[in-house]
């Protein structure tokens, strides 16, 4: 069997000025990179699981914690939380589950990449491949998820409507708006730490800002801040549409949904010009 050569020619004018023939060569390395993404997710997943005592329980752990202490805390009268939709510890539990999702798609890119950067000097690969296999574990932990949520269904006795069937698809979009954020914080936090470390301050901060522990404000400053955080109307509709049905900003979810979209392409296309350079200066 005869191999077939690739032959790739570099030239110093910019390929953002060929954007046709840039967006050929990004679906073409997407495609070419599903075999070693799958072979990395597998890797990842199995070295994830395997070096935790704990394994697959560290998926629940967060959001059980956070949700008893939130009720524990609202039933004292220590915080003064508005009704919610759904039982408070249900709410907490199934908020907190996709806010560590939204959290894991976002982390994903800048981990990807950092922990590649020995394969990245030494080895010419589809640098696809790392983002798709971290997209493929963050849909895997939310898997495992689901068992929770499933359970929160069963034990509060939350009524299922068909609504349901259309919470991937917004789910889907709270993973791309992650991923879109991660994939241009990638190859700056290949190069400084500083990413990674500022990243976990801005999402402890982020959480706040976001209806997890909370139902959306109606009025005020504050109020105002939590509508414009665009994973609030991903996330709440997300909710929404595997609890009550009932879509309550389908405007901002749209909206939020076009950023994350739009802005995961612009990435794509950032991340795929910025590597060689990110390369090349580990290499030196």
């Amino acid at each position: 069997m005869m191999l077939k050569k690739t032959k790739v020619v570099y030239r110093p004018e910019s390929r953002i000025r060929h954007p046709l023939q840039l967006f050929r060569e990004m679906w073409r390395d997407l495609l070419a990179s599903r075999e070693l993404a799958w072979r990395l997710l597998v890797r990842d997943i199995s070295a994830q699981y395997r070096q935790s005592l704990l394994g697959i329980f560290w998926a629940f752990i967060p959001p059980v914690i956070t949700a008893a202490g939130f009720t524990l805390a609202k039933n004292n009268g220590i915080v003064n939380i508005g009704n919610t939709e759904l039982p408070y510890a249900a709410y907490v539990m199934f908020s907190m589950s996709l806010w560590q999702t939204f959290i894991e798609a976002l982390n994903g890119p800048v981990q990807a990449v950092t922990a590649a950067k020995a394969m990245l000097a030494r080895i010419n690969f589809p640098r696809e491949s790392l983002i798709v296999a971290k997209l493929g574990e963050v849909f895997f932990n939310f898997a495992i998820k689901l068992i929770l949520i499933v359970g929160l269904f069963i034990w509060f006795k939350i009524p299922v409507t068909l609504s349901i069937i259309l919470a991937p698809v917004a789910l889907i979009h709270l993973i791309f708006l992650g991923t879109f954020i991660g994939l241009i914080l990638a190859p700056i936090g290949t190069l400084y730490q500083d990413v990674t470390k500022g990243l976990t301050l801005i999402t402890g901060f982020w959480l706040f800002l976001t209806p997890v522990v909370y139902p959306i404000p109606s009025d005020g400053i504050f109020g105002g801040i939590v509508k414009l955080n665009p994973v609030t109307p991903l996330l709440v509709t997300t909710r929404e549409l595997a609890t009550t049905g009932v879509v309550s900003n389908p405007i901002g979810f749209w909206v939020a949904s076009g950023i994350a979209l739009i802005g995961l392409l612009v990435a794509w296309v950032f991340y795929r010009l910025a590597m060689p350079f990110i390369v090349e200066r580990m290499s030196s």
